[in-house]
């Protein structure tokens, strides 16, 4: 039985308290260009960022956001999405995934195991976060080898670093979708004074199986569970402070979803967190700020073949970051640091196609920015140290070497013009050495080289901004060398399960070239009583081996265009886009056909108080029931994307 207990929580705490209401009427979106990118060291808004990068923030996440981190971010020109159904989704950057994208929550890593299978989900809720980063091409020079794509940066508050003026914030929602017959109910708030602050967050998600656009998608049922606690000190001379979450998080594997003998196949995941940051303001002469964080996690899932536990997979992380900020004039900043990790991973069971490892790492890093007038450019470097091994192998060690320099011309003060150029190192990853078994998510057969060499890779990226008082445009167009990539490569040979035959699957090294475009026009139609904006975008990417063969599970191109408007209390807005057919396959890959998705949302601010605001909403998505299945997925020729699914509900902003 459905109950929104945390909405009626919500309700009792914005009527018996008083606070300053967050307006959801758009304001957040109009100062779009203010936001500070958590993500960057140095602070930079959003405009100020030379790298290419965009935001998630306000009315535009609560309208984008879905189950899965991918979904909820694949509308971003260059960002799409992995699919293993409506429970699972990864970001895909500029046509790279897995561990070449890194999921940070705060800006430390998420530590799940996501980037070991597409099965495996992201153990970030969408729902919960205040923000979502985007930065595009190599930003290992932060992050390290994992980042070599870019990284997609979920900031959730969870540890506050700054008083809370008005006493108590906060917000909740509760939302039913007629597809799978489910609720999604949220509430988080922060409380406390310009000394400290208290932080408290949930999520409960029943969802059954989704609508697909023939029948529900068998096996796709989600239930998630996930909250944290969070408290902080703070004054004059920075912050401390610590929280701790619980993910928990079951959903069925629509490529298994039994046949009456078979049973099917259930996924249980559970994590627990815990992080802790502390920061100085000028500590001392030379140094703006010194900014320490420390997480460690706890994740484990089961992988249940109906009730009988197959395979379990365990992973303990621990990592540490320290950056130091420091200014020589308004003309100059720069960050440097170090960051150091340590992971250890078990899969115990029928289906454990990786031995238990032990992987580690550290690494130095530095950015300098310089502004000279119209010239705004930056520069870095970074140096890692990173080790892997497993039972029965050697250990691997690898010097990884990354450096970049970027820069913004202004031709005037509506054009400008970057520039992107970098070297990027990454070492393989557990999964790429030491693989082999039968892996019965994407049912294949996955067998590992422990001989990988570190990739290397060459990226140049143009891009031109244009901003007026109407009109923004951006256009961006990059190419990405790599030396050694690493991918999972069909053989055509198969293997014999139970009478049951499966391919091969190699990981292998080629050199490999990326080449894409962006671009993405905003007209801004608003008078004065009301606000409208029409979107257009397109993007698209190929990628081929040094031999001229495609890289296998590359996105399609696109195009789309949005509508959104606010007026007298009434929002919405109306999507669509198109992703073409994908035929430029990899061997023994099959194409996949193009689609058109349809989305559509109106809000209605029916109350906007001193102390609340409330505000009622209806979304719809693939309102044309599309048959979709998408190019990133491993079973794109088993389980298409959700069809039609109307969702319904109430926010409240305290």
């Amino acid at each position: 039985m459905h109950k929104p207990s945390l909405l009626f929580l919500a309700i009792g705490l914005s009527l018996s308290l008083q606070a300053t209401a967050q307006d959801p009427s758009g304001d957040e979106k109009k100062i779009l260009d203010k936001v500070i990118v958590t993500a960057d060291p140095l602070g930079n808004d959003i405009e100020g960022i030379v790298q290419p990068a965009d935001v998630l923030t306000g009315v535009e996440l609560d309208a984008k956001k879905s189950n899965t981190l991918g979904e909820t971010v694949a509308g971003i020109p260059g960002v799409t999405a992995s699919y293993f159904g409506p429970g699972v989704g990864r970001p895909v950057i500029r046509g790279q995934d897995g561990a070449r994208v890194a999921i940070l929550s705060n800006g430390m890593a998420s530590d799940d195991v996501s980037n070991v299978s597409q099965d495996h989900a992201v153990s970030l809720e969408p729902f919960l976060v205040d923000q979502i980063e985007v930065i595009k091409g190599p930003t290992n020079l932060l992050y390290g080898s994992g980042a070599i794509a870019g990284i997609v940066n979920a900031s959730d508050g969870r540890i506050v670093t700054g008083a809370i003026e008005s006493g108590l914030t906060g917000r909740a929602e509760s939302r039913y979708d007629n597809g799978s017959s489910g609720f999604t109910q949220m509430l988080r708030s922060d409380w406390g004074s310009d000394t400290y602050a208290l932080h408290f967050d949930g999520v409960y998600r029943d969802n059954g199986d989704s609508p697909g656009p023939d029948g529900d998608i068998a096996n796709s049922a989600v239930q998630t569970k996930t909250g944290a606690l969070g408290g902080s000190v703070f004054s004059d001379w920075g912050y401390a402070g610590a929280s701790v979450s619980r993910y928990l998080n079951e959903y069925g594997n629509p490529a298994e979803p039994g046949d009456g003998i078979d049973p099917g196949v259930t996924l249980d995941m559970q994590q627990t967190r815990y992080d802790t940051k502390l920061g100085f303001n000028k500590p001392i002469d030379g140094l703006d700020a010194i900014k320490l964080a420390y997480s460690y996690t706890d994740y484990q899932h089961t992988e249940f073949e109906g009730d009988e536990a197959a395979t379990q997979f365990f992973s303990t992380g621990q990592q540490f970051r320290a950056e130091a900020v420091h200014s020589s004039s308004e003309h100059h900043k720069g960050a440097f640091g170090v960051q150091a990790q340590k992971k250890e991973f078990e899969a115990v069971g029928a289906e454990a196609f990786i031995p238990s490892t032990e992987s580690s790492g550290y690494g130095l890093f530095i950015v300098e920015q310089f502004n000279r007038g119209k010239f705004k450019y930056e520069l870095g470097a970074r140096f890692d140290d990173n080790s892997s091994g497993a039972d029965g192998f050697d250990e691997r060690s690898f010097n990884l070497y990354s450096a970049s320099a970027a820069g913004r011309y202004a031709i005037n003060g509506n054009f400008d013009v970057t520039l992107n150029l970098d070297h990027a190192e990454r070492s393989p990853v557990e999964e790429e050495l030491y693989s082999d078994g039968l892996h019965a998510a994407t049912a294949a057969y996955e067998i590992g080289d422990p001989g990988l060499v570190k990739e290397k890779a060459k990226q140049i990226e143009l891009g031109v901004h244009f901003h007026s008082e109407r009109f923004e445009a951006k256009v961006a167009v990059y190419r990405n060398s790599f030396d050694d990539f690493i991918y999972l490569s069909g053989t055509g040979l198969f293997f014999d399960d139970d009478g049951e035959l499966l391919p091969i699957r190699q990981w292998t090294q080629s050199d490999a070239t990326f080449k894409g475009y962006e671009a993405e026009l905003t007209v801004k139609l608003g008078g004065e009583d009301y606000d409208s904006d029409l979107r257009f975008f397109i993007d698209g990417v190929q990628a081929e081996k040094s031999d001229g063969e495609n890289l296998p599970r590359i996105p399609a191109s696109r195009f789309g265009a949005e509508w959104t408007w606010n007026v007298s209390g009434w929002s919405g807005g109306l999507s669509l886009i198109r992703t073409n057919a994908q035929n430029d396959t990899a061997s023994y890959e099959t194409p996949t056909e193009g689609y058109t998705l349809v989305n559509a949302n109106v809000n209605y601010l029916f109350h906007d108080g001193d102390s609340s605001s409330w505000e009622a909403f209806l979304q719809g998505t693939n309102l044309g029931n599309q048959e979709a299945y998408a190019a990133t997925s491993a079973i794109k020729d088993l389980v298409p994307l959700p069809g039609r699914n109307i969702f319904a509900g109430i926010r409240v902003y305290f």
